[in-house]
C-alpha cells in the first residue's frame, strides 16, 4: 500500500470509489438506475466542494496496491491535529488490512510531531471497529456521527527527572 498526491485526472476514480460507498443504500430506494447515477455525482460534487470551503489545504491521496488505484484518502494537518476526512476503497480492495495500513501511517505521523489522529464516523459504519482497534476512543458526537480520537503516547527523555 502506498498513496500518491490525487491529480485533477483522477476524477473519475474519486467519483467511483465514492458511489462504491453508497450506491446500496441509494438502490434500496428503488430508483431507476439513471437516477442513483444522477444522485450520486449530485452528492460527490456536493461533497467535494463542503470539503474544499471547510477544510482549505487538505489533502487528497490516492491509495495504490501494487501500483494500481484502490481507494481514497482525505487528510487536514493544521499543526495541532491530523483529521482524517475521508477513507475509503473500492469493494473488491475492502477487509484486506489495506485501510488499517493507511490510518497507521497516520498514527506514526501524528507520534512524530507529538498530535492527535481525529475524525468523525456515523455510528452504523462498520469502520468504527476498526477505528476502536487501532486505539481510537470516542470523544463525543451526536446522534448520527461519533467524534473519535487517537491519542500518541507521550514522549519521554531517558534520564528526565519526574
Amino acid at each position: 500500500m502506498t498513496l500518491r498526491p490525487a491529480v485533477a485526472a483522477d476524477a473519475e476514480f474519486l467519483y467511483r470509489v465514492f458511489a462504491s460507498t453508497r450506491e446500496h443504500e441509494l438502490a434500496l430506494a428503488g430508483l431507476p438506475a439513471a437516477q442513483i447515477e444522477a444522485l450520486l455525482r449530485m452528492q460527490f460534487a456536493a461533497q467535494t466542494h463542503q470539503y474544499r470551503a471547510a477544510y482549505p489545504g487538505a489533502e487528497d491521496s490516492v491509495i495504490l496496491v501494487d501500483g494500481a488505484p484502490a481507494g481514497r484518502l482525505r487528510v487536514f494537518r493544521d499543526g495541532e491535529e491530523i483529521l482524517l476526512l475521508d477513507i475509503a476503497l473500492l469493494p473488491e480492495h475492502r477487509g484486506r488490512g489495506i485501510g488499517r495500513a493507511a490510518i497507521q501511517e497516520l498514527q506514526v505521523e501524528a507520534s512524530a510531531f507529538g498530535v492527535p489522529v481525529c475524525l468523525h464516523v456515523a455510528r452504523t459504519n462498520a469502520a468504527t471497529a476498526l477505528y476502536r482497534s487501532l486505539g481510537f476512543q470516542v470523544e463525543g458526537g451526536d446522534d448520527v456521527y461519533q467524534a473519535m480520537t487517537w491519542t500518541p503516547a507521550p514522549v519521554t527523555v531517558a534520564g528526565a527527572a519526574g
